[in-house]
């Protein structure tokens, strides 16, 4: 067993320091547990985002601590963050270091037992983008798996959910797990990267050594933008904070005909399409009063979207702003605006159906909006099963609100 027990904090991760002194896991390590992996050697899954409190990246920061770091691991985009989204990252050798990179987002998605020899530990550093859909934490159990059935200690290096920890939405349906929805939890979990392997190893019943090294300092109801790390966009088209809170929402939009913004100035931010009616559909929108939550119409041209939708095209569409973070609500507003552009253009409107029914994490939202169902009766219908969650996942929290 290495360091503490799993579900102990690491030293000073409770304390209720102001919210700009908040520090990665990388800095507790090699502050406050550095024996977890002194006289080791080490594999670390990263990208860009994983860097320190200046900006300083881990296998700097490591290899400075004389870190015996052996291997790199990237999840989807890479390990320089760059690729776009489904597309198969080839394995390399990182030019600063000589170190091989072993991608887990092309020939394989999990360490295989070659790739693992020689290693004692392996680290785990990602920032996740607070949404189900976001397949980090597909990795992360992956290689959990793979860990473990080679007696490979697992640390994950813990950062903060960078829009806090509100829980909204859904809660996938056992049925629906596929690589973008790999836990029965909502479309806005309010986990950290660290607490969502924690739960993964309870619910998937994961026979590995696994621990992990809490940020110190971050709470709950602390936002990215309060935590005084430096922002470092997850993957090419979650690019600001603002696209981040709009996630848990807008990418329903991935599973329909409409665009979501790709290869525009706001990915994430906006919706559209060449039919689309704005006006009408904002009318609609307006009508149920959302909170935290303002729309407008726009226009935009994707250029290289990546996801193929209207390339070079002057779309019609709507912008999400966030007016009130604490009252918006992501999910129940892209049910609202899916629900209004579908009966506004009932004709025009397509699904992707197995794309949205994985996303959504259950064949019954699509068949809801088809057949007219009020939107905030869906969302309502939700209820039960976020609270039965909140519950469920009382065990594997390691922060304070």
């Amino acid at each position: 067993m290495l360091g503490w027990p799993v579900g102990c904090a690491a030293p000073g991760a409770g304390a209720a320091a102001d919210p700009a002194s908040v520090r990665p896991g990388i800095e507790v390590l090699l502050a406050d547990s550095a024996g977890m992996v002194r006289d080791r050697r080490v594999g670390l899954v990263t990208n860009q985002s994983g860097v320190d409190a200046s900006g300083v990246s881990n296998v700097v920061r490591l290899r400075a601590a004389g870190v015996r770091l052996v291997a790199l691991f990237s999840p989807e985009h890479g390990f320089r963050g760059a690729a776009e989204p489904g597309v198969a990252v080839a394995s390399s050798v990182d030019s600063a270091t000589g170190l091989p990179i072993y991608s887990l987002y092309g020939r394989t998605s999990a360490p295989t037992a070659e790739m693992l020899a020689g290693i004692d530990v392996l680290l785990v550093d990602l920032q996740d983008a607070g949404a189900r859909y976001y397949t980090y934490l597909t990795t992360t159990v992956d290689v959990m798996k793979a860990a473990g059935a080679n007696r490979v200690p697992v640390v994950v290096l813990d950062r903060p959910n960078p829009i806090g920890g509100r829980v909204q939405g859904n809660v996938l349906e056992e049925a629906h797990i596929t690589t973008v929805g790999r836990l029965a939890v909502p479309m806005r979990h309010g986990l950290t990267l660290g607490e969502q392997a924690r739960l993964a190893r309870a619910d998937l019943d994961l026979s590995v050594d696994l621990a992990v090294v809490p940020a110190a300092g971050w709470r709950r109801s602390v936002t990215f933008d309060r935590t005084g790390l430096p922002f470092i966009p997850p993957s090419p088209n979650l690019r600001t904070l603002e696209s981040l809170f709009h996630y848990p929402g807008t990418c329903l939009f991935e599973g329909t005909n409409l665009s979501v913004g790709r290869g525009s100035d706001a990915p994430f931010e906006q919706i559209g399409a060449p039919w689309l009616d704005p006006a009408a559909v904002l009318r609609t929108f307006r009508s149920a009063g959302l909170p935290g939550v303002r729309a407008h119409a726009v226009r935009f041209t994707p250029r290289m979207p990546g996801d193929g939708k209207y390339a070079d095209t002057l779309l019609a569409g709507i912008r999400l702003e966030v007016t009130d973070r604490d009252s918006y609500d992501p999910p129940a507003t892209a049910v609202h605006l899916l629900a209004a552009i579908h009966g506004r253009h009932p004709k025009e409107f397509g699904w992707v159906p197995k794309h949205f029914d994985r996303l959504a994490g259950t064949g019954s939202l699509r068949a809801a909006i088809e057949a007219g169902t009020d939107p905030g009766a869906i969302v309502r219908s939700w209820e039960p099963a976020r609270r039965a969650f909140l519950e469920r996942r009382r065990g594997v929290l390691l922060y304070p609100e």
